[in-house]
């Protein structure tokens, strides 16, 4: 059961955003679905059953976010969770010796610093939450143990998010901040080749909201396992 919490996912129109939302709505709970279109976002949330509510945000601009922020306060009394999903991969299979610094700099400004915008815009919403958990989406590719060389920009930022989420846990005393790699993913991002399902995705990540203890923090999951940085 819910009791009647409330969770806000970002990148939510498509993907493991929308798996995720879809899951905590069968679940009772109130999901907030963002998404930089105003237009794909209504579509997204008629799709499922539920009180799901769009959202126009965009993560990469401190404006948008404020102003979603101000959105979610005006009908919602807190956050009980936030699903920092949105993302962007523009560098693919470029090498780090090749990828176009302003790639670097456009990707690390939405996948690391948006995070970082969106946890400080809605932080009151989620201190009135008797139970808050932060969710960043990371990615295998960000793990230091294991290197990838694929989409250097990405993993990078990934790696950078990781971070962002261990000083987060740090910082916040009372809210539940974890990493979570949803795994290799057939989404529009992950390609049709992946090997895992959105419902596989988001099950790690629907876990971590749902049931993993309030005092699991500063942690790094795959399929409700932690897993290297």
């Amino acid at each position: 059961m819910s009791d009647g919490k409330t969770a806000l996912i970002t990148g939510a129109n498509r993907g493991i955003g929308l798996e995720t939302a879809r899951q905590l709505a069968g679940k009772g709970w109130t999901v907030w679905l963002g998404a930089r279109d105003e237009g794909r976002g209504r579509k997204a949330a008629a799709s499922i059953a539920g009180d799901v509510r769009p959202l126009r945000i965009d993560i990469s601009d401190g404006e948008s976010v404020s102003a979603a922020a101000e959105q979610v306060a005006a009908s919602s009394p807190r956050v009980d969770a936030l699903v920092n999903n949105a993302g962007i991969l523009i560098d693919a299979d470029q090498s780090l010796l090749e990828v176009d610094e302003r790639d670097i700099l456009t990707t690390f400004q939405t996948n690391t610093l948006g995070a970082l915008r969106v946890v400080r815009a809605f932080l009151p919403l989620l201190r009135k939450s008797t139970g808050p958990r932060i969710i960043n989406i990371s990615s295998g590719g960000g793990q230091l143990s294991e290197p990838s060389t694929w989409a250097p920009a990405y993993c990078l930022s990934k790696t950078a998010l990781n971070a962002v989420t261990v000083q987060l846990a740090a910082t916040l005393t009372g809210i539940a901040v974890n990493s979570a790699c949803p795994g290799w993913v057939r989404t529009e991002m992950g390609g049709s080749s992946a090997p895992r399902s959105v419902e596989e995705g988001a099950g790690g990540i629907v876990w971590l909201l749902t049931e993993a203890p309030q005092t699991l923090t500063g942690g790094f999951f795959r399929d409700a396992k932690p897993i290297p940085w």
